[in-house]
């Protein structure tokens, strides 16, 4: 299921997915099993944006050489 939204998620989507995880781990009054979930769910985005992101780089390098 997670693999899916990878798919589907632009980076800004993920990151917002991210930062709701963050804020309910915050809370602190979710059950270990709820926990574990949303660690795995967390780690699963962050990947996701790093991959973006190492992506997007690559493409503006690529122009910017182009431009030279």
């Amino acid at each position: 299921m997670a693999k899916e939204k990878k798919t589907t998620l632009s980076y800004s989507e993920a990151k917002q997915a991210l930062d709701k995880i963050i804020r309910d781990i915050q809370q602190e009054n979710i059950s270990i099993d709820v926990l574990a979930e949303k660690i795995k769910q967390a780690q699963s985005l962050v990947q996701y944006c790093q991959h973006r992101l190492r992506n997007i780089e690559g493409e503006i390098e690529k122009l910017i050489s182009e431009e030279e």
